[in-house]
């Protein structure tokens, strides 16, 4: 759990960041998060308020709030309570005159994560739950059958001001530089962006490119980020990618942890974007980052990840997730077809710009809202 605005990242608060703005054209917007010593624990900022609790007892003290509130005969019409099922049972106690939408971003409403009584008091206490992806509502439905008339995905989104797509001649100058500092300048980039850990699978890509370069000679893989949201420490599995990448020479890049608001400039280092996750990925965000810096994607056939990239229409996906093989027969692919990489690049952009702006977004997030007003089925 992280703060909001996201300074130290996380998915979630990117997404509250980027789609309240758009909330607040229409309506009040209250957002409770963790505090955070470089913010201010009680703040307006352009009309949003922010209230920040300390990470111990988080949920206990902003119940507590919300009970003292309905005690003063007050209360939220609409109470959004993102990835934590369980607690949303407190507040519910706490404010009970709200209504409640639950956002699922993981597969919280596994056994694993939540027991069948637990979980059936959450979907009949919820109005209306949303997903981040087809596949994650397919988890709580296939347990919990009733959830279904309940549900909708919604898809995330990114903010098209600060992803401009590599043939944008703003984004090309930012490109140029780039590329100069880490020294790809005449290079072919490969490029993952992501956690530095075993379910989002940059060793198999490592792997991939030790067959890539034997065609690609100009091919190079760049690999930014870290083990961690919010800073640089390596774990074991980092010091063996690492250890695996010196096979390599300097043929596999590491920029190590770039800071949140850095993020979209980098993806303009890349000719091609590859996500190799092997998890059950929900749906990982890097897609519509990608898309929007214009970048062919490849990817697995993992989670939620196909739900937005269609094979052979706005990128490839693959199904011999584990195989390293497969991804070096993908990537050659594009370094080797200049128009259909073009293709898929702009047909992503494309999809980006109708579908997934913060804009469209928080557009569907406030009709989730009025239904879970209404009580009727949106």
């Amino acid at each position: 759990m992280f703060t909001v605005p996201p300074i130290k990242g996380g998915a979630i608060q990117v997404l509250i960041d980027g789609v309240a703005p758009h909330l607040n054209k229409n309506h009040d917007l209250t957002i409770y998060c963790i505090s955070d010593p470089e913010l201010p624990d009680h703040e307006f900022v352009k009309g949003v308020e922010y209230i920040r609790v300390p990470r111990e007892n988080y949920v206990y003290n902003v119940a507590i709030k919300l009970a003292e509130m309905t005690a003063n005969k007050y209360h939220y019409d609409v109470i959004h309570v993102f990835n934590r099922p369980r607690d949303l049972l407190i507040y519910k106690s706490a404010m009970p005159e709200s209504r409640f939408v639950i956002s699922v971003h993981n597969e919280m409403f596994k056994e694993k994560k939540i027991s069948s009584e637990m979980g059936k008091l959450v979907i009949s206490a919820v109005d209306r739950i949303m997903t981040i992806s087809e596949y994650i509502g397919t988890t709580i439905s296939e347990r919990f059958p009733s959830a279904k008339r309940k549900m909708k995905a919604v898809y995330s989104g990114i903010n098209l001001n600060h992803y401009k797509p590599i043939w944008d001649p703003k984004a090309r100058e930012i490109r140029q530089a780039l590329r100069k500092k880490y020294g790809v300048e005449n290079k072919k980039v490969v490029l993952f962006v992501g956690r530095l850990s075993a379910v989002k699978g940059p060793d198999v890509l490592i792997k991939a490119m030790q067959q890539v370069i034997k065609k690609h000679p100009e091919a190079v893989l760049v690999i930014v980020g870290s083990k961690w949201f919010s800073d640089d420490r390596i774990d074991e599995y980092g010091k063996n990618l690492r250890e695996l990448a010196m096979t390599l020479g300097d043929k596999v890049i590491f920029t190590g942890f770039i800071p949140p608001g850095d993020i979209p400039k980098h993806f303009l280092l890349g000719d091609l974007f590859v996500c190799s996750s092997q998890w059950q990925e929900p749906l990982a965000r890097v897609h519509y980052e990608a898309m929007g810096a214009g970048l062919p994607i490849i990817t697995t056939n993992r989670g939620g990840n196909a739900e937005i990239i269609k094979h052979l229409k706005n990128g490839i996906v693959i199904d011999d997730y584990e195989n390293p093989s497969a991804f070096a027969e993908a990537i050659s692919f594009l370094l080797s077809n200049d128009e259909a990489a073009n293709t898929f690049a702009r047909a992503g952009r494309a999809l980006v710009q109708a579908n997934f702006g913060f804009e469209h977004v928080a557009n569907r997030l406030e009709k989730l809202y009025l239904a879970s007003m209404r009580r009727i089925k949106e």
